[in-house]
């Protein structure tokens, strides 16, 4: 019989981990995947699922939009429920949302294993609450999978308790294999592509307002797909948008890669795009003052401005690095990930018998 994993999704990013994943796991465990309905908006969340042929959630928590705290804890209560009722062998939870942290406190609660994706990731900023989420579940996880070597030495200073093992990142596995689903010759003409979402980025008009500054600097047209939290942002305080940034609607996964291998450059404050950039080979400017994804930076490919303008006009100007090391692995994370989850689990069911 194949063991059972409860599987937590609640953003865009985790639907976008997901899908290698579920494929991966058809082959040696039997996945329950669960909802919690952080991300509700159809763009976001219904569209994403269709596009990257995942398949739908086993389970919908419906916890929606609430504030941190309570969002975490009702996403905590529901998934404590949906644990009663399955009784699988493991939890596993990926990245560092409010979904990561419910999942890990509800499988720590339950008695159960759980495992991590995308662990030993590091900001060192405390006013981001995903960094709360990283570190906290990290140190409850008993298996921990670190998509390179940085976040590997990370979790060894940190002393965590469980198992580490490097796997390469989930998200090149996908970018990798989506690349025969792209059209040639999408977005006409030059243009840079731009990403923010970022609570420190959105979170105060002035601060929102230095990054469209940014922006501005651009000698081509900006692309903006606009997350909602960015949406209601610049609609609650009337921030006005530079003339060269055109806004969109969240965009599907597909369409987004799209985007940005045809962009000229790449300006954005999250971290999925940073790698996706990379991947790509199409520079980065990071719109933060810090990275969890430090290769990206040190091989030249990133650059961190902040919100400065001229820091950002500056970032513009550089030069192609001429090397892009493989520094998110050879794209079978999952393949890697899918057999050390079913080791894991044996091993669980094992002693739960002795």
């Amino acid at each position: 019989m194949a063991r059972k994993l409860v599987s937590i999704i609640g953003s865009r990013p985790e639907i976008v981990q997901a899908a290698p994943l579920s494929l991966a796991f058809r082959e040696c465990v039997e996945e329950v995947l669960v909802h919690t309905g952080q991300h509700y908006d159809p763009g976001m969340s219904e569209l994403q699922i269709a596009d990257l042929r995942l398949p739908v959630p086993d389970y919908n928590l419906g916890v929606g939009s609430l504030p941190n705290a309570q969002g975490v804890d009702l996403a905590q209560q529901r998934l404590a429920d949906v644990l009663e009722r399955e009784r699988p062998d493991a939890v596993l939870v990926r990245g560092d949302t409010n979904a990561t942290i419910a999942g890990a406190r509800a499988a720590v609660a339950a008695g159960l294993p759980l495992l991590h994706v995308e662990a030993g990731l590091r900001s060192h900023r405390l006013d981001m609450p995903e960094e709360h989420n990283r570190v906290e579940t990290d140190r409850l996880s008993d298996v921990l999978f670190a998509p390179c070597e940085h976040a590997r030495l990370s979790l060894l200073r940190e002393q965590v308790r469980g198992t580490v093992h490097v796997t390469g990142d989930v998200l090149a596995d996908i970018l990798l294999a989506s690349r025969t689903r792209l059209r040639e010759g999408g977005e006409r003409g030059e243009y840079l592509l731009a990403t923010v979402h970022r609570n420190y980025n959105t979170d105060s008009p002035e601060r929102l307002a230095a990054v469209l500054a940014c922006l501005a600097e651009a000698e081509c047209r900006v692309i903006l797909p606009l997350h909602p939290r960015t949406q209601t942002a610049l609609s609650d305080w009337n921030v006005p948008v530079p003339q060269i940034v055109e806004t969109r609607g969240p965009v599907t996964y597909t369409e987004m890669i799209a985007l940005e291998r045809d962009a000229v450059a790449i300006a954005t404050d999250s971290g999925g795009v940073q790698r996706e950039a990379y991947l790509w080979g199409v520079p980065c400017i990071t719109l933060r003052e810090e990275t969890e994804w430090v290769e990206t930076v040190s091989t030249g490919w990133n650059t961190l401005v902040g919100a400065d303008p001229e820091r950002f006009r500056l970032a513009l100007g550089k030069p192609r690095p001429v090397e892009r090391p493989p520094i998110f692995g050879d794209g079978r994370a999952s393949e890697r990930i899918a057999e050390l989850t079913a080791m894991a689990l044996e091993g669980a069911r094992e002693a739960s018998v002795a």
